[in-house]
Order: C-alpha cells, then sequence, then structure tokens
C-alpha cells in the first residue's frame, strides 16, 4: 500500500467527506413495486463504490489508489524435503489491495534443481556406482557421496552386479511425517572392454576354474525380484 497516505488514497486526514448517495453505508437500497408487492434490492453505491466516502484531494504518490507499484524483497523458510511442484502459501505478502482492502497472499511454487550425483525417488536417494571385477571377487570399502558429506560402505567378497545396499536414514526428510528415506545404492561391476595380450591370458586362465563358473545359488534373487523388494 502506499506509504504517503497509508493506502487510504487520500491527500490528509480531511481531503474525503462521507458519501451523500448512500450517507457512508457504502449500500444503497432501491424500492420497486411490482404485481406481486413492493420488493427491496440492495446494491454496491454507485457513487463511492462501497467505500462509503469520496476523496476530494488525491494523493499526490498514488493518484487515489492507495496502492504503488514497487518491488520487495522478503526471506521465505524452505522446510526440508519440499519436492518440485509444492506450493508455500505466504499470508498477506501478495499484491496490495485498493484502499486499505485486504492484501492478497504470495504463492511460492518450489522448483527442483537435480543433484549432480543423486538421483530423487520420493524421500529416496539413488546411486549408481561402479566398482572393479577385483572389488567384486575380494571385497572393498567405497565412499559414497550423501547429502552430510561421504559415506564409507563394505563391499563383501563375491558381490554380484546389480546388488542394491541400503543406507537407512540417509535420504531426504519427509515434509508432512516424521522419519527420513533412505539412500539406495546400486553396484555395477565395471567389464574391461579393451585388454592386453597378457590380460587375456591371465583371465583365460582364471575361467578355466570351476570358482570362476557361474553358481547362483537357490536363495539368490533375480535383479527385478530385488528392485521390488527395495521399493516396497
Amino acid at each position: 500500500s502506499c506509504s504517503t497516505c497509508s493506502g487510504t488514497g487520500a491527500r490528509n486526514a480531511g481531503a474525503y467527506h462521507t458519501c451523500s448517495t448512500c450517507n457512508g453505508k457504502g449500500r444503497v437500497t432501491q424500492f420497486t413495486n411490482t404485481f406481486l408487492g413492493r420488493m427491496q434490492t440492495t446494491n454496491t453505491c454507485p457513487s463511492c463504490g462501497g467505500e462509503g466516502k469520496i476523496i476530494t484531494e488525491k494523493c499526490t504518490s498514488c493518484f487515489g489508489n492507495g496502492i504503488v507499484k514497487e518491488d520487495e524483497v522478503i526471506l521465505i523458510n524452505i522446510p526440508a524435503g519440499v519436492a518440485e511442484g509444492m506450493q508455500l502459501s505466504l499470508h498477506g505478502k501478495g499484491n496490495a489491495a485498493a484502499r486499505g482492502g485486504i492484501p492478497g497472499d504470495l504463492i511460492v511454487v518450489i522448483e527442483e534443481v537435480p543433484h549432480e550425483k543423486l538421483i530423487r525417488d520420493g524421500n529416496n536417494l539413488l546411486y549408481d556406482h561402479y566398482i572393479t571385477f577385483t572389488q567384486a571377487a575380494i571385497g572393498d570399502t567405497i565412499e559414497i557421496p550423501t547429502l552430510e558429506g561421504k559415506a564409507r560402505i563394505k563391499i563383501e567378497p563375491g558381490t554380484q552386479g546389480g546388488r542394491v545396499l541400503r543406507l537407512k536414514g540417509k535420504g531426504l526428510p519427509s515434509v508432512n511425517e516424521y522419519g527420513r528415506g533412505d539412500l539406495l545404492v546400486n553396484i555395477n561391476v565395471w567389464t574391461p572392454q579393451i585388454l592386453s595380450k597378457e590380460e587375456r591370458q591371465i583371465l583365460e586362465k582364471l575361467g578355466m576354474s570351476e570358482n570362476f563358473q557361474p553358481q547362483p545359488k537357490k536363495g539368490d534373487k533375480s535383479f527385478f525380484e530385488r528392485m521390488k523388494e527395495v521399493f516396497n
């Protein structure tokens, strides 16, 4: 609203008078005689527009409108866990209304910028990590990015490609509920695409070993079964 006239639109406190048409009520009542009897209708006063007063000297800053165009920078609190498309409503921070009316609200629509490494799935976070054939066979400890920094997880010997490791509570917090989502790490085993002659000979020799033959256990789950279990 206009700071000069405090939103009244008048130059000063004595620069307006009570509307003579509605006597300051902002409404006028009319009576009409019909064959059904006398009808009464109440409408907004045409002289003052429902304000009950008429400005005689307009404010020089807002020209009688009670509002001026200007930008305002405000700070807002973004709750943890908000997602793309969610809306935040700031009461009374929208456009001002003419001559002392109730201001509107400011609606903030959330637009989420993707993380460079982590993928969001609801409150869970997904991360693809590649390990070498050697790491998969003999095990290792690797570092995984999280929202709070890096976390170390253990790769068990004999880890198969497609295994999903779950880091409890390393996802995003829920906006309307308690708790946090999880960070799901999908383990991929990198297969060398270029081999030297010596490397090929070593692998061919290892390939003849019984331990290098596929021997899935009866209880091992397929990729689709693991995915169903993870997301349920």
